[in-house]
């Protein structure tokens, strides 16, 4: 199984990276993608799957709400580290007009000049949407065309926003969020129309605890991706060996990771 989104970078994993990725290898986890979030992550993110050939891969990006730190010269750091053997995507980029972290017109500059960037290398791109789906699809749409592959990574959306991302060829991630009994409801009625070949799980660790773990951890990594995917095969009505083949399969082609 292959974790598409994991923060290493994220400072309630300071020091302790080796032993995340420890514990991931031996729950049964085969590779794990690091989230690039801004540039200093970006880098640091391609930095630490150096550490760990064949196993960590990482992208490279700005998420909306670091839009509005953004430059001249960010542009050329993502591609020079899109360039790294390890960086196999841009992002993660997208909206978020949920917090507005960055001004709502910054975010969609920015997110344009991201795919902009990855139409030009023939790169994948890692995707964020919240509360944003229409602006989100209308800057995105013009760019699929020229994109090798995307993923909406941890879909929350609505139903009619999956039917259009899935319209569209967007491949989907899965988080804990499935395990949530607060806020996953729809997502577990959903997760069963999202094609073979288009789906992907993930941990976004350390955020996004599976809340049905006990004893419940304080923070997720990517040990946990087991629980995850057996809740998504049981909402699929699928067996968990059946999802890891085929969610494996799919994130591997995306990416285009040497596994």
């Amino acid at each position: 199984m292959i974790d598409i989104g994991l923060n290493l970078t994220s400072s309630q994993f300071a020091g302790e990276q080796d032993a995340i990725i420890s514990r991931a290898l031996a729950a049964g986890v085969e590779a794990v993608i690091l989230t690039g979030t801004d540039i200093a992550g970006s880098r640091e993110s391609a930095e630490l799957a150096a550490r760990w050939p064949g196993f960590a891969y990482a992208t490279a990006g700005v998420h909306p709400h670091d839009a509005k730190e953004v430059d001249a010269a960010s542009l050329a750091v993502l591609r020079e580290l899109a360039a790294l053997p390890q960086v196999v995507a841009i992002g993660e980029c997208g909206l978020d007009y949920n917090r507005d972290f960055s001004p709502r017109p910054v975010q969609d500059a920015v997110f344009d000049a991201q795919l902009a960037l990855a139409a030009e290398l023939g790169m994948p791109v890692f995707l964020h949407c919240r509360d944003a789906h229409a602006r989100f699809i209308e800057i995105l749409r013009p760019w699929l065309p020229r994109l090798p592959g995307a993923v909406l990574h941890c879909f929350t959306g609505s139903d009619a926003e999956l039917d259009e991302c899935l319209a569209l060829g967007l491949h989907i991630g899965i988080t804990g969020w499935i395990c949530d009994e607060r806020r996953g409801d729809d997502l577990r009625r959903q997760v069963a129309r999202i094609p073979a070949g288009r789906l992907m799980i993930e941990t976004d660790a350390p955020y996004l605890v599976p809340r049905d773990i006990r004893p419940r951890p304080k923070r997720n990594e990517p040990a946990f991706l087991p629980h995850i995917a057996h809740a998504v095969a049981a909402c699929r009505g699928e067996t968990p060996d059946t999802l890891l083949a085929h969610s494996r399969a799919t994130t591997v082609a995306l990416f285009q990771l040497p596994l």
